[in-house]
């Protein structure tokens, strides 16, 4: 379908019509920080001020534009003006879709509720995660697993898909946990039985001892 919607003229115009949600590959932040769309039918732009809530009030910074290059986002078109040569450049907003998203879905979510995202990048404090339509959020480091890990990339990778829950909620802030989807001690440790010898990570040496994880959720 969105293929379909994207592939001639006619078809663009009918998806503004409608409202449809799209996607297409940004290729490029220009220095105005507008984003450049690879649409096969037209050029389409993002400007800035439609490149993510918050850019209009300074809440997102740029760099949050910036790092879409070379990657997939979601749109709808606002306009669609006929040059002079007889090209078309097709004006898109990502805006759009993300108020659409924290209206429709996120200002729905209640602490608990599991949901799927997907990792976008790891800092050592954490793992930020697109919750929908490209709504970032963060999965602190010691909310990962209950087994300490020196950096989020113990254990995810960019682009995985991961399932997240829901902790908190509250003034367009959503806190994000995933230990508990690990299952708990008593399930990871049932799965142990002593005098069995088993593989492990070391994940920390202190002078009275070595951590060796054994599951995501067990240590010892």
């Amino acid at each position: 379908d969105n293929t379909a919607s994207l592939k001639s003229i006619y078809a663009l115009q009918e998806a503004m019509l409608q409202g449809k949600i799209l996607e297409a590959r940004a290729t490029v932040c220009d220095n105005g920080h507008n984003l450049i769309v690879d649409l096969p039918c037209a050029k389409g732009i993002i400007p800035r001020i439609e490149g993510a809530v918050g850019i209009d009030d300074g809440t997102t910074k740029d760099i949050a534009l910036i790092t879409k290059v070379n990657k997939p986002v979601c749109f709808k078109v606002l306009q669609i003006n006929k040059e002079h040569n007889g090209e078309y450049t097709a004006i898109l907003s990502r805006r759009a879709v993300q108020e659409e998203c924290m209206a429709n879905y996120i200002s729905n979510l209640s602490p608990g509720d599991i949901i799927p995202a997907k990792v976008t990048h790891l800092e050592q404090f954490g793992a930020f995660v697109d919750i929908g339509c490209g709504l970032p959020s963060l999965v602190p480091i010691d909310a990962i697993s209950v087994s300490r890990i020196s950096h989020p990339s113990d254990r995810f990778m960019p682009y995985q898909d991961i399932n997240v829950v829901i902790k908190g909620v509250s003034d367009g802030r959503i806190w994000l946990s995933h230990k508990e989807l690990l299952g708990t001690w008593e399930e990871n440790a049932a799965c142990f039985s002593c005098g069995e010898t088993v593989s492990g990570i070391v994940r920390s040496v202190e002078d009275y001892g070595i951590f060796i994880e054994l599951a995501p959720n067990l240590a010892g």
